[in-house]
């Protein structure tokens, strides 16, 4: 009796990453993103954020590391309220390998506050009339701001100038103005901005005078994060009591 002819078995094949339909990437995200849609996903593919696999009949297919770029985009967002066009920069800068280490990093470890400007000392000034220029602001509308305490200037040889932040508050102010939003007004936000600026003082303080330059430097750092916490928080509560408002 011959021998069974022997059967030749291929080797294993290598598992392959699986790859996600958007239906189900948005189902994954719904529990940290709860606002996430389809809409949103596909606006950020036009967008060139995301560029998903396409199979022959079109649709999308999106690899582990798709999933984890849209992570870190939503997370941005919604952390620290950046645009598009910056996050679009931060992705370009950051190695695929960068991008997947930090959206698998836990929230609360990898958050980090990032101020608009920084509490240092002002690196740029600015007369009168730049500011007026780049703001398009109503002059009358930046000498109330003046009168109310809002912004101070410096007077430098019988001419006053105006930092970087002064600058930001008076386009700030101009977009408000469109709503019918005076000097006197913003009165609240002023006295609101001097609590809380005294409050963190309060927690830094004995950091902020030592004589040791490091410890001056992480407690300005650390004045900075608590400063755009702050922000973040304000921002929660006002949505919170907007919610109530608008339904």
């Amino acid at each position: 009796m011959s021998a069974a002819p022997e059967i030749e078995t291929a080797a294993p094949a290598r598992p392959a990453h699986k790859a996600s339909t958007i239906g189900a990437v948005r189902k994954a995200l719904l529990t940290e993103f709860p606002d996430l849609s389809i809409s949103k996903i596909r606006y950020l593919e036009d967008q060139r954020l995301l560029t998903p696999r396409r199979t022959p009949g079109g649709y999308r297919l999106y690899s582990p590391t798709d999933i984890a770029r849209l992570r870190t985009i939503l997370r941005l967002q919604r952390d620290e309220f950046l645009p598009l066009r910056v996050i679009r920069q931060e992705l370009v800068s950051s190695s695929p390998e960068a991008q997947t280490e930090i959206a698998a990093t836990p929230a609360d470890v990898r958050r980090r506050w990032r101020p608009n400007v920084s509490v240092s000392e002002a690196s740029s000034y600015f007369t009168l009339e730049d500011v007026l220029e780049e703001t398009r602001a109503d002059p009358k509308l930046v000498a109330e701001l003046e009168e109310y305490g809002v912004i101070k200037g410096e007077l430098r040889n019988g001419r006053r100038y105006y930092d970087d932040t002064e600058r930001e508050i008076v386009r700030a102010v101009t977009e408000l103005a469109r709503y019918g939003v005076g000097g006197r007004n913003l009165r609240v936000f002023r006295s609101s901005a001097d609590r809380e600026a005294n409050l963190l003082q309060q927690i830094l303080a004995p950091a902020l005078r030592s004589r040791n330059p490091q410890r001056r430097k992480e407690a300005v750092e650390a004045l900075e994060n608590l400063a755009a916490v702050a922000t973040h928080l304000k921002h929660l509560l006002l949505v919170r009591d907007l919610r109530k408002i608008a339904n």
